[in-house]
């Protein structure tokens, strides 16, 4: 079975991306893979120092045990609202622990959430800037869930855009199982030079 990590960016308490994740969650189960959900607000990690890169290193176990998780993932979600046109610190923060061992070459998933009619930023804010070294590699498709605040409340009565981004969000998620799939066969050849190589250009 797949196991697909979905990151819920924002670092608020009861947060908008959160109740994406599980919504997100309950569509991944549906298609028959596993999800494991990291929401920020509830785990929020230490940020990134200089002693990170120590080797050996010492009080980083709340990570090295997120860092598993993600060892463990075919693919990952990546939920982010839109911060004053940004991605929020908590995200770029996991993205900067967030290290090759646990990315490379695995698909991702970007969903951003806006409040209002917003969205786009986080989305090229997070294809240009969290994937250099880590070699997460996102799907050409994403997702932005719109005026969130008023969607997906009610599954025993769907709106018209409730139905379109159901149905989107099922196609996109069936797309990351099949890359999940396709890129498991390049991790497993083996090919990349990481001692010549070990960061992007």
């Amino acid at each position: 079975m797949q196991n697909i990590f979905i990151v819920s960016g924002s670092h608020r308490e009861n947060s908008q991306s959160g109740r994406m994740a599980r919504y997100m969650a309950a569509r991944i189960e549906e298609l028959g893979a596993q999800p494991d959900i990291l929401d920020l607000a509830q785990t929020p990690l230490p940020f990134w120092r200089e002693d990170f890169w120590d080797s050996p290193r010492s009080g980083w176990g709340e990570w090295d045990q997120i860092a598993q998780r993600l060892q463990q993932a075919d693919a990952l979600v990546v939920i982010s609202p839109e911060w004053h046109g940004m991605v929020p610190s908590a995200l770029k923060n996991f993205f900067l622990l967030a290290s090759a061992r646990e990315l490379a070459d695995k698909p991702g998933l970007i969903v951003a959430v806006s409040s209002g009619m917003g969205g786009s930023y986080p989305v090229s804010e997070l294809r240009i800037s969290s994937t250099k070294n880590n070699r997460l590699c996102y799907l050409p498709d994403h997702l932005i869930i719109r005026d969130v605040e008023n969607v997906f409340l009610d599954p025993r009565n769907m709106s018209e855009t409730d139905d379109y981004l159901h149905q989107r969000i099922r196609h996109d998620l069936g797309l990351l199982l099949a890359y999940s799939k396709a890129l498991g066969a390049v991790r497993a050849a083996n090919l990349r030079d990481w001692t010549s190589f070990p960061n992007g250009m």
